[in-house]
């Protein structure tokens, strides 16, 4: 995946976050929590800026997130890429040709388990470990999936974004805007 070269993914959460990731040297930006009626003025100022944009389709308000709510994001607007945790997203939007990334919220072994069995299920191209400030547990994901990894939640600081990415992460997806700057090129 080309965003691999790009060692933070700025997640906004607001559009004047996300005014200021497009400003950003950022190729790749993802979109969190975000009004479906926003949704068009969103993807067309990242496309007028030449970004790509992956949306994180649980997190978008007024839409169910399903597999229908996929196809019709991946036919009007025609993300680089879709988030989610649940499994059929992630096989509908890997069917429609966009990267499907699937969320994993690891909270114990149980999550895990369950995690390694819906993984083996959608073949994601990409897995977000969440929290993503736990290196053994992204060393251990790796290991067993051998998917590319990025890490999520709960990165706040420069030490936590090193960590992930020595532990095995391809990036790392944060909100956290004084972290964009720091990996700024």
């Amino acid at each position: 995946m080309e965003f691999y070269k790009q060692r933070i993914l700025p997640a906004s959460r607001q559009m004047k976050d996300l005014e200021k990731a497009i400003a950003s040297p950022y190729e790749y930006l993802i979109l969190l929590d975000i009004h479906v009626a926003q949704l068009k003025y969103a993807v067309d100022m990242v496309r007028k800026a030449d970004k790509k944009l992956l949306l994180h389709l649980d997190l978008i308000q007024g839409l169910q997130s399903d597999a229908y709510a996929t196809e019709y994001l991946c036919q009007e607007y025609r993300p680089y890429g879709i988030l989610s945790t649940k499994g059929n997203v992630i096989q509908r939007a890997k069917q429609k040709g966009v990267v499907a990334v699937q969320r994993m919220f690891l909270i114990d072994n149980s999550a895990l388990e369950k995690s390694y069995k819906l993984l083996e299920k959608t073949q994601p191209d990409v897995i977000e470990v969440l929290p993503g400030g736990m290196p053994d547990v992204i060393r251990k994901v790796k290991e067993n999936t051998q998917l590319p990894i990025v890490a999520g939640g709960f990165i706040s600081t420069r030490e936590d974004v090193e960590r992930a990415l020595s532990a095995g992460a391809e990036a790392v997806t944060t909100s956290n805007k004084q972290l964009w700057t720091n990996y700024e090129k």
